[in-house]
């Protein structure tokens, strides 16, 4: 089988995007699976592998067909965007968050024009790519604009636990307008979808309340009966396993325990909370906190998209101690729906 290219965007240079990228690329397993191209700054990776514990030599191009594949040597796509001298780790600037998008944007070229079979994402500031003139709230957002999708949703995976979102970067306020049944009966058909393509048939989808207790029959809301359950009753006439609403405080353990295959959730927090208690670890010597698992996916575009579901880590950054775990974790998916 074909190994797919992969490329892997070295989020902002002054976090630790450059680090975990050369440090998950220390893995001969991923080289057996997909043939990954880091998009950055041959001068941050250069650093990276300065004090990242890896032996690593790089192979500089300029276009796709000189890409190696080689465990061994890193393939870049250098776009000399920034120098060292233009930024400090763990700051904010207006530089890196240029640079950010940059790399960003020149993976979803590569993916619309085909040279790439996917994209995996590392870390972005989002206040740093708004200092930098851009008023995207995450990359989620930037992947639907430049692809023109109106119809996608965050879906986060881990070994525990699946969850997708039916909002995500807006206020508590604007989550709770956003509960309607169009967007909830097209997430539950973009999990359907997403699922089926991680290898699994007929999935089981569990649909959480807004409200405590899901609304109580009314008691605590109403966004369940006139939103929630019309949309859950629509995707059963469709053919689709699904349930809901389910109280939110015991949806995820469900899913956990294997009565569900995902949970969707109602808005950014009530996904992501449960997902960061299964998917991190504290290091009690380093007094910090590490992604163990996670992978994020952006469902219902027309290319891949993963990503490290944490952070750039500024407290983190340059210092050679953060984990790469989440990384290599969306390469390999990446790879897997790539295929």
């Amino acid at each position: 089988m074909k190994r797919p290219i992969i490329s892997v965007t070295m989020g902002d240079p002054a976090g630790i995007g450059a680090e975990i990228a050369v440090k998950a690329l220390d893995r001969r397993q991923l080289y057996e699976m997909a043939r990954p191209v880091v998009i950055g700054s041959k001068v941050v990776i250069e650093d990276a592998l300065r004090f990242a514990p890896v032996t690593l030599k790089l192979n500089v191009i300029d276009d796709m067909s000189q890409v190696k594949g080689e465990y061994g040597a890193i393939d870049l796509f250098d776009l000399d965007n920034i120098a060292m001298s233009d930024f400090k780790y763990g700051e904010i600037g207006a530089a890196t968050g240029k640079a950010s998008i940059e790399y960003v944007l020149k993976g979803i070229e590569l993916a619309q024009e085909g040279k790439v079979d996917a994209v995996v994402t590392g870390p972005i500031h989002k206040e740093a790519i708004n200092v930098a003139g851009y008023e995207y709230s995450g990359h989620t957002e930037i992947f639907a604009s430049a692809t023109g999708t109106e119809d996608y949703a965050m879906m986060l995976v881990d070994d525990k636990l699946r969850v997708i979102h039916v909002s995500t970067h807006v206020s508590l306020r604007k989550a709770c307008d956003l509960v309607k049944k169009d967007r909830v009966i097209s997430v539950v058909r973009l999990a359907k979808a997403a699922l089926e393509r991680m290898g699994m048939a007929d999935p089981r989808i569990g649909v959480a309340g807004l409200n405590p207790h899901a609304g109580e029959s009314g008691l605590f809301g109403s966004e369940e009966i006139e939103e929630i359950i019309p949309a859950i009753n629509q995707a059963k006439k469709e053919g689709i396993r699904v349930d809901g609403p389910i109280p939110p405080d015991t949806i995820f353990s469900k899913v956990r325990g294997g009565q569900y295959d995902i949970a969707v959730a109602m808005y950014h927090d009530q996904g992501h909370i449960p997902m960061k208690v299964t998917g991190f670890k504290y290091n009690e010597e380093t007094m910090m906190w590490t992604s163990i698992s996670g992978v994020n996916i952006t469902v219902g575009l027309p290319i891949i998209r993963t990503s490290v579901d944490h952070g750039v880590a500024f407290d983190k950054a340059g210092a050679g101690e953060a984990n790469e775990q989440s990384m290599i974790e969306a390469i390999k998916m990446a790879a897997v729906l790539a295929r």
